[in-house]
C-alpha cells in the first residue's frame, strides 16, 4: 500500500459522541443566557476547537468556566451512553499499517472517552490533541504534528474524518481524506459536504474502510 499510516479523527468516528456533547453544549449555553439550537452547534462547530471563542466573539462578552463546565456535563453523558461507532475494533484489526487518533478534544476527554469503550489501550500512546498544536482544524497543525511524531511522511498518510474542517484540514496537510457518515449526528447530505470539502472516497460503515483502502491505493 502506498501509505504508512491512518489517522483517526476521535469524536464520530472512533465513538459516537456527537449528539451527546451537542446536548451538553446546549445545557451549558443555557446556563450562560445563551440559546442555540442542536443543528447550528453541529453546523458551525464540529470538527473544530475553537467554539468559545467564536461564541464569545459573536456575543461580545467572555464565557468563563464554559470549558470545565461542559466537561462536568459531557461526562455523565458519556458514562451512561458512550459507543464506539460499530466495526472499530474490527477495523483496528485488520489494518496492514500503524495507527494514530487526531483530536480536536482535549487529552483528558480522549482518555476518558476512548477508556469508556475499550480503545484507549488500542492506541496509547499514540492520540494526539490540538491542545499541543498552535491551530486546531481546519488548519493542517495537528495532523502534521501526529505524522511527525509517528515518524511518517505526510504524503504516506491517510486521514478518516467526519467534518467538513477536519477534511480541509487533512487536504491543507496533503494527506488524503476519508469521510465518514456512519456517526448518529450525521444528516443527509452530509457525504456530498465531505466530497465538496476534499474528502477523496466516503463511506457510512466502518467497516468498508480497509476495502476502501486497498481499493483506492492497491
Amino acid at each position: 500500500m502506498r501509505f504508512d499510516l491512518v489517522i483517526f479523527d476521535c469524536d464520530g468516528v472512533l465513538i459516537d459522541s456527537e449528539l451527546l456533547s451537542v446536548q451538553a453544549d446546549i445545557e451549558c449555553l443555557a446556563e450562560y443566557g445563551i440559546d442555540l439550537a442542536a443543528e447550528e452547534i453541529l453546523d458551525r462547530y464540529t470538527g473544530t476547537s475553537g467554539m468559545v471563542a467564536d461564541l464569545e466573539a459573536r456575543y461580545g462578552r467572555a464565557l468563563p468556566g464554559f470549558d470545565e463546565r461542559h466537561r462536568q456535563l459531557v461526562r455523565p453523558l458519556f458514562e451512561a451512553g458512550l459507543q464506539a461507532i460499530g466495526g472499530v475494533a474490527a477495523v483496528l484489526d485488520g489494518l496492514a499499517c500503524r495507527s494514530c487518533v487526531a483530536s480536536s478534544s482535549s487529552p483528558q476527554r480522549l482518555q476518558h472517552a476512548l477508556s469508556l469503550v475499550g480503545l484507549f489501550q488500542r492506541f496509547h500512546p499514540h492520540i494526539f490533541s490540538a491542545d499541543e498544536v498552535a491551530h486546531g482544524k481546519p488548519a493542517p497543525d495537528l495532523f502534521l504534528h501526529a505524522a511527525d511524531r509517528m515518524g511518517v511522511a505526510p504524503q504516506r498518510c491517510v486521514v478518516v474524518e467526519d467534518s467538513v474542517p477536519g477534511v480541509a484540514a487533512a487536504v491543507a496537510a496533503g494527506m488524503p481524506a476519508i469521510g465518514f457518515t456512519g456517526g448518529s449526528h450525521c444528516r443527509p447530505g452530509h457525504a456530498a459536504r465531505l466530497a465538496a470539502a476534499g474528502a477523496e472516497l466516503v463511506i457510512d460503515r466502518m467497516g468498508e474502510l480497509v476495502p476502501a483502502l486497498a481499493r483506492r491505493w492497491p
